[in-house]
């Protein structure tokens, strides 16, 4: 399949999952305190992992984004500090790092309307009433001065994909605000670039030391968050 080009014609018949099957992937999930630091994702289940990253879906389509997926020990461990000495970020097997974009420009705008176009086979001009809509909104309008806060909402949207994915596939992950955003850019050399950290996720497989794996989860009733109107 051409890269970027994801038709739902150049894909087999949707193959549905029994819904216990998912509630059980969920009751299952949990975040994650302790990793068994000698198990790593297989290549083909972490590739899976990467692509639903990408086709994490977002506000226009934009992917005001990028994913930073660190292996390096080294390089981890340099965060660890940084990350209130949580053990999950060196002892996990891929350690993803979201970034989101500091700004939305023009140039984002007719990036992806160059690449709707190119990957639809439709012309770019079909697309200047979404164009217009977008500049309206994202440039000129008032969510124009709140970009970081709508970027960030995006990056979020990717992260829960990605720990529902992770689940349907085996995979233990933990979502981690616990850090400094300031000093992961640094240390990742995102100073003075578009992106900054946004939120990290540290993926692997739970340790048997781990003995949260086993508490009850802790939720509300459905009639106390769910209202049918």
């Amino acid at each position: 399949m051409q890269m970027g080009v994801r038709r739902s014609s150049l894909v087999a018949p949707l193959q549905l999952m029994d819904p216990a099957a998912l509630l059980q992937a969920l009751q299952w999930r949990y975040a994650v305190k302790v990793f068994d630091a000698e198990r790593t994702i297989p290549a083909e289940t972490w590739a899976a992992l990467e692509e639903v990253l990408v086709l994490s879906p977002s506000s226009y389509g934009l992917q005001p984004w990028k994913f930073l997926v660190l292996t390096t020990p080294e390089l981890r461990a340099e965060l660890r500090p940084v990350s209130w000495d949580q053990s999950q970020v060196t002892d996990c097997s891929h350690l993803v790092v979201f970034l989101r974009q500091r700004k939305v420009s023009e140039g984002h705008l007719q990036r992806l309307l160059a690449h709707t176009a190119g990957v639809r086979e439709i012309l770019a001009e079909s697309l200047s009433g979404y164009g217009e809509l977008m500049r309206k909104d994202l440039i000129h309008g008032p969510r124009s001065q709140m970009i970081a806060t709508w970027a960030s909402n995006q990056v979020y949207i990717a992260l829960g994909n990605l720990l529902t994915s992770a689940a349907l596939l085996g995979v233990d992950t933990c979502p981690i605000e616990g850090f400094s955003p300031a000093d992961y850019d640094r240390i990742l050399g995102l100073e003075d670039t578009l992106y900054q950290s946004t939120v990290v996720c540290a993926c692997g497989y739970r340790s048997a030391e781990d003995r949260y794996a086993t508490l009850a989860k802790v939720r509300y009733h459905n009639h106390e968050l769910i209202e049918h109107r």
